[in-house]
């Protein structure tokens, strides 16, 4: 009997609006879940007769969950202090790879397994795109983040320095200046290299750049010598190396910008040690300069590093993973890869905060965090669940009331059955 029929759908879909809502609230403390609300629309109608205009006379026949919609909103950041959390503020999913298929997620409580790699908290691993002597590659197939963890970064022998320093120009002629820069070889071992200024004249310098005699096998150092030239303002002019020609400091064809240093013979066995001297700034200035001041080495700088032992890792905002080693140096091991679909709607829930695409999703477009209008990373903190447990109480309470009516009705109906029975006995 439809009198049956119809509040029965009622209580159906009232069931349904009720689940969804408890489900809501049992997921308010769950890592980046987005609440959904259930939509009703009515069912098929009967026509009975007509009215005299000959509009149709129509009964309808029940309710349905038309749609259960997800509020993709962005939920809250809590900040958490773990490294590896992570949260996204903005559009998109973290990628993630289940026995070789993708899926997509918004929670990004990740942790470590044994051998590095960053993992969801159910067993998949997180995507990125590679990285090579701490260069991301944006254009190779995503590969799994691995941490390297327990591992040894290798040395870096020293390739370019570069010594900021002012030479006294009130000093007499014979007057000396050393300066001192640490540099590293092959093998990771530091040296300290000496570059010894000696005034020979009005506005002109020597220089002999040499390592400590016991850093040779052979006990003795032969160090890469030079003069230098200051014109009246007392910036560097002229560079001559060794017995050659002066030549003008600068970066015009002719012009020399760097002074080639070579030690060979180490005692360690490390590769000879070929090393630029950059005589030029950042800013395209010689960083050596003779006025009336002490002479000083106010900063050296040099690319070489000692092997370091792997400390930690952080993620950048735009994803990028890198790796902190104990002798100072960062190297990045990849980045973060997320995704997007142009209808979020159709995407299907597999649990455990996971998604997968559908015919009615689209294709995930994957990129790199702060582009194609995805959202952006924030390290050691994750976003929360988007359910506002003040809008579900009021929910719940119109679920409620809406299958009390459709009880009620049933029981009417049941009443009047009952009626219609006694009237025939």
């Amino acid at each position: 009997m439809a009198s049956f029929f119809i509040p029965l759908t009622g209580l159906e879909a009232d069931s349904t609006a009720l689940n969804t809502i408890a489900n809501d609230l049992s997921n308010m403390n769950t890592t980046a879940f987005k609440g959904q609300s259930a939509n009703f629309s009515d069912l098929f109608y009967q026509q009975i007769g007509s009215a005299g205009s000959g509009d149709p006379v129509q009964v309808g026949a029940g309710t349905q969950v038309a749609s259960i919609s997800t509020d993709f909103t962005q939920g809250s950041i809590n900040s958490t202090g773990s490294a590896t959390d992570v949260a996204l503020n903005g559009n998109g999913f973290f990628v993630i790879n289940d026995g070789g298929v993708s899926e997509y997620t918004r929670a990004g409580n990740f942790s470590l397994d044994a051998s590095g790699n960053l993992m969801t908290q159910s067993g998949q691993s997180v995507m990125g795109y590679p990285a090579s002597n701490g260069i991301v590659n944006t254009n190779s197939p995503l590969t799994r983040i691995s941490i390297p963890v327990g591992q040894v970064e290798p040395p870096k022998a020293t390739t370019t320095m570069n010594m900021t320093a002012n030479l006294n120009a009130t000093s007499s002629a014979g007057a000396t200046f050393p300066g001192q820069i640490t540099v590293y070889d092959s093998l990771g071992v530091s040296h300290v290299a000496t570059v010894t200024y000696t005034q020979t004249g009005t506005n002109t310098w020597s220089y002999s750049v040499a390592l400590p005699a016991g850093d040779f096998s052979s006990g003795t150092s032969t160090p890469v010598t030079g003069s230098m030239t200051f014109d009246a303002a007392g910036n560097l002019a002229s560079v001559t190396q060794g017995s050659g020609t002066p030549q003008t400091v600068g970066t015009a064809a002719g012009d020399i910008s760097q002074i080639p240093l070579s030690f060979s013979g180490l005692s360690d066995g490390a590769a000879n040690l070929n090393i630029q001297w950059n005589l030029l700034g950042t800013s395209g200035n010689p960083t050596i300069s003779q006025v009336a001041a002490s002479s000083a080495v106010s900063a050296t700088t040099q690319d070489g590093y000692e092997s370091g032992q792997y400390q930690s890792f952080t993620i950048a905002s735009d994803g990028t993973v890198s790796a902190t080693f104990s002798n100072g140096q960062q190297l990045a091991v990849g980045q973060l890869a997320l995704a997007n679909v142009t209808n979020v709607q159709g995407l299907k829930m597999l649990g455990d905060g996971n998604y997968a695409t559908t015919m009615a999703s689209g294709a995930a477009s994957v990129s790199a965090s702060g582009t194609a209008g995805l959202g952006t990373l924030q390290d050691g903190a994750l976003e929360e669940s988007n359910v506002n447990i003040s809008a579900e109480f009021s929910n719940l309470i119109i679920a409620q009331r809406a299958f009390e009516a459709n009880s009620k009705a049933v029981t009417t109906f049941d009443t009047v059955t009952q009626e219609t029975i006694n009237m025939i006995h």
